[in-house]
């Protein structure tokens, strides 16, 4: 959502609140405000990581146009929010998808590694260590993970191109599964372990075809279906279920 911003060059920035409230439904949403010096509107946006509304602001913006916008846009930050996947906090007994499957936390006090285990109720992942650290322990496993798994489909199908990546980075994106730089750098979303391994592999293939091909014309989707003869299956997963993975590991409390 976007609104043309006309600027002021005598009137310097005015001291802006960290957070707006809006009011949705009875329930009052705090919307974080970023002043942004390459912004030349003011726009909201749905952080989908974090599951929470974004209201960016050129310098010279003031207080008044930026509560007049968000009051303005109620309606469009109402359907937005309600749209969103419910959250999927990392919790001592909750449960979450890790390659497709559904797997139960199971928080363990005192030192260790967060390791896979096999119970009498199930796949479970051990999360050792203070509760209050659990989440960031079980983040930065899952991370770990992604990027064992994203390196072996990555070396294959480069192997079977013949061509190199120059890096593979494991990162947190708001929207892009993947992509390929300039120079020949990969990146994808450490979410995409939570996905079936078929899901992931097809961003595999996907991004080390850019490596041959940097756009999305013919002989680039000729290259991607040489590497996943059945991408368009992964590509439906994406579409349907792919938003979901962004609430996995977000807080259950209000915005």
């Amino acid at each position: 959502m976007r609104f043309a911003f006309k600027r002021s060059a005598s009137k310097p920035p005015e001291t802006m609140p960290a957070a707006l409230s809006v009011e949705i439904g009875a329930v009052h949403h705090a919307v974080p405000v970023r002043r942004s010096d390459r912004a030349r509107r003011i726009t909201l946006r749905i952080d989908t990581r974090r599951g929470s509304p974004v209201l960016t602001l050129p310098r010279r913006a003031s207080l008044a146009e930026a509560e007049r916008f968000l009051a303005n846009h109620v309606e469009w930050l109402e359907s937005r929010i309600g749209g969103l996947p419910q959250a999927v906090p990392f919790v001592d007994g909750g449960l979450f998808p890790l390659r497709g499957t559904l797997i139960r936390i199971v928080h363990c006090p005192g030192r260790g590694t967060v390791t896979l285990s096999d119970d009498a109720d199930g796949l479970c992942v051990m999360v050792h260590g203070q509760k209050e650290h659990l989440t960031r322990r079980l983040t930065d496993w899952l991370k770990g993970e992604a990027r064992r798994d994203l390196t072996r489909a990555v070396d294959r199908h480069a192997k079977t191109l013949g061509v190199s990546p120059a890096s593979l980075r494991i990162r947190d994106t708001g929207s892009r599964w993947g992509s390929c730089s300039s120079r020949r750098s990969l990146s994808f979303s450490w979410r995409l372990v939570l996905a079936p391994p078929y899901v992931l592999d097809y961003l595999a293939a996907h991004e080390v075809a850019h490596l041959r091909e940097m756009n999305h014309g013919p002989k680039f989707w000729r290259l991607v279906a040489l590497l996943d003869e059945n991408y368009q299956e992964a590509e439906t997963w994406l579409k349907e279920d792919g938003p979901g993975l962004f609430a996995v590991g977000r807080d259950g409390g209000a915005v």
